[in-house]
């Protein structure tokens, strides 16, 4: 077999097991394909359902043999920097910016022209379990079992060793090797061969197990959930991070009891510890949520004083888990993981019950600097943005100036809640998907609301707490224009307007400040932000359009007494005011568009068609155009920014309203 056509089947079967969730978690694991002078090895920091042929780093195997013949230093600090330094030196010419998987040696060690290394739950049910060893010599007799070391050199000797001597009684080549509290080798000479003896394995363990991990949703009071997340989330950082919420039925099974908790409060593996930290944090809960909220502060000083880092795992009692991180993307990461130690405690029931790393083994795991490395790669995210982090909603964002504003706050960076009405779900999801694929996954998710009903106002603030862990920009954008003289405006349509746009803005502010203020209690400095998308009809009267103008100059005074009572609590409130999106649906609709109903009302004098109309409104601004989403942004982004500035109403006219 030729390199390109080893690559190739490496490649492709990589992509098959690094896509499924069974195999992979939070993209680790690693694979390999040798010839008999080089080791093709998955890199640090690439997906192996993602990695392309080029991204597999190419190790020259002579120079990882010669490896064994060196003695290393006894110090474990220095003796893991020496190997480290002679594995980077074993790349080859031009491979010198990859990074090669700390298991390299591991892989080089097996015969086989392919190796699969995997951690998936149904395996670490076994590896993770007081019969594990038993177990697998009973169920695996051609199997090795290496016991629970650290990891790095010592667990490449120590596997060096055990090969070497299953090769020597057996006189055949090994492929398989159970890790304890660690993960599964697999070799073959042919990717067909390999998938048959994943197959046998997996097929095995399923029939062994005698129960499997309820991961079904429960229903919680997640209204009391939502109470609890700001928090955590201004406890674990004075920087702003995310948590996120999960409820299953394992989870709240372990969550019963601080007995019942504990086969989760210690790690089992290294991937645990990379990205749940070693330990996890329980929390009773006696139905009082201030005693709730003085268990967790006690909580957190207590775990910080013990283990010198603050917890990225809290379960509270009956309730459910919050998992925390500095990005939305490693809140999720701790989930998926922490996830994946409840079904390791589930299937190691069947193999005499849990086993978690040793004490000493999670001190050196910790401190181990190829770990330390692997963690920053993998929960790196992008550079720092005018808005990073920032959990933002942005109501009535299906489309026109929602849209657009919710695109640009995020490119600057922050998380955003596309909250529109029922019937425009498939805009959501669409722009949700754009902002996504933009900006990354998880930046954006979509969520219904009808902001004149409070009942869904509420629940929207509390989906989106649960889903990041807090409110920092709410963007009150929804609203609607129905243009006509007093003498045609029915009371329906008049109090329609009044609803959305002036009852709707309060009943946002109304629960948005709710969770502001739970930030701010638990971090002071914390300052928050709720903006209004106002009108340049809230600073002057509108002919012919009353309903929307007066609703937008009610906006103005709720902008101003909300100022007035939330800045205690270090939450800001101001307008911006746009002037007329001319492109955007509210103008341009051919039905429903502005420019038909001014045109239909004679709003503008002598106009006899649509064009008119348009040619008139872009006539008034000096800048001689129309407001564009871009300048709404900026202009949010503005008093965002600005910390000395709240109650104001920013006009973003060009012009056609000037401020005395």
């Amino acid at each position: 077999m030729n390199i390109i056509e080893g690559l190739c089947k490496l490649t492709e079967f990589s992509h098959k097991y690094g896509s499924d969730a069974e195999f992979v978690l939070a993209g680790g694991g690693n694979t390999s394909f040798k010839t008999d002078e080089f080791l093709f090895i998955k890199g640090s920091g690439s997906a192996l359902a993602t990695i392309k042929p080029e991204q597999f780093v190419k190790m020259d195997r002579k120079a990882l043999d010669a490896m064994w013949a060196k003695t290393y230093p006894a110090d474990e600090a220095e003796r893991e920097a020496a190997v480290l330094a002679d594995m980077m030196d074993a790349r080859c010419k031009g491979e010198e910016s990859k990074r090669p998987s700390v298991e390299t040696l591991l892989h080089n060690l097996l015969s086989q022209r392919f190796v699969l290394h995997v951690h998936p739950a149904l395996v670490n049910g076994l590896t993770c379990s007081k019969q594990g060893p038993e177990a697998m010599y009973n169920l695996f007799p051609d199997a090795i079992w290496v016991p629970s070391t650290k990891p790095g050199y010592i667990l490449a000797a120590y596997c060096r060793k055990a090969v070497i001597e299953y090769v020597n009684s057996k006189n055949k080549q090994p492929q398989v090797i159970f890790l304890e509290n660690h993960g599964i080798f697999f070799g073959a000479d042919t990717v067909e061969e390999l998938d048959e003896v994943v197959a046998d394995v997996m097929g095995k363990l399923k029939a062994a197990v005698v129960r499997t991990p309820d991961l079904s949703p429960v229903e919680t009071d997640r209204k009391r959930a939502s109470l609890i997340a700001p928090a955590i989330r201004m406890m674990y950082s004075e920087d702003l991070c995310s948590v996120y919420y999960t409820a299953n039925a394992e989870i709240l099974k372990f969550s019963q009891s601080r007995k019942a908790f504990e086969p989760l409060y210690k790690s089992y593996s290294p991937d645990h510890i990379v990205y749940c930290k070693a330990y996890a944090l329980y929390v009773e809960d006696s139905g009082d949520i201030e005693q709730v909220y003085a268990d967790i502060k006690a909580g957190f000083e207590e775990f910080s004083a013990k283990y010198g880092y603050k917890p990225k795992i809290v379960v509270v009692q009956n309730l459910g888990m919050f998992s925390i991180g500095t990005t939305h993307k490693n809140a999720m990461i701790a989930a998926e993981v922490f996830t994946d130690m409840v079904k390791i405690a589930v299937y190691a029931e069947s193999f005499g019950g849990y086993n978690p790393l040793s004490t000493e083994l999670i001190n050196f795991i910790t401190n181990w600097e190829v770990e330390s490395y692997r963690s920053k790669v993998s929960l790196s995210g992008a550079g720092v943005k005018r808005l990073s982090e920032k959990i933002t909603v942005v109501t009535g964002s299906a489309q026109g100036f929602g849209k657009g504003i919710a695109e640009e706050l995020a490119k600057d960076g922050a998380y955003i809640v596309i909250a529109d009405i029922p019937k425009q779900a498939e805009l959501s999801a669409a722009v949700v998907s754009e902002i996504c694929a933009e900006n990354g996954a998880g930046k954006a998710i979509a969520l219904d609301v009808d902001v004149s009903n409070e009942e869904l106002v509420e629940k929207l603030l509390i989906e989106t707490v649960l889903n990041y862990g807090g409110i920092d920009i709410f963007v009150s954008n929804a609203g609607i224009a129905i243009a006509g003289n007093v003498e045609e405006m029915t009371k329906q349509r008049f109090e329609l307007v009044t609803a959305i746009n002036y009852t709707g803005y309060y009943l946002c502010t109304k629960y948005a400040s709710r969770y502001m203020k739970i930030q701010h209690r638990f971090n002071p400095a914390y300052m928050a932000d709720i903006v209004t998308v106002n009108s340049k009809s809230g600073l002057e009267g509108s002919n012919k359009n009353f309903a929307y103008a007066g609703s937008k100059f009610g906006g103005i005074g709720l902008t101003q007494s909300f100022a007035l009572e939330l800045i205690d609590y270090n939450i800001k409130v101001n307008a911006v005011c746009p002037g007329n999106y001319l492109d955007g649906p509210l103008w341009s609709d051919p039905v429903k568009g502005l420019f038909v109903q001014y045109l239909n009302a004679g709003k503008v004098p002598g106009a006899k068609t649509v064009e008119d109309v348009r040619a008139f409104y872009m006539s008034k601004t000096p800048i001689k155009r129309g407001c564009l989403p871009t300048d709404v942004a900026r202009a949010i982004t503005y008093v965002v920014e600005q910390k000395y500035e709240t109650g104001q109403a920013v006009p973003v006219t060009g012009g056609q309203i000037m401020l005395n």
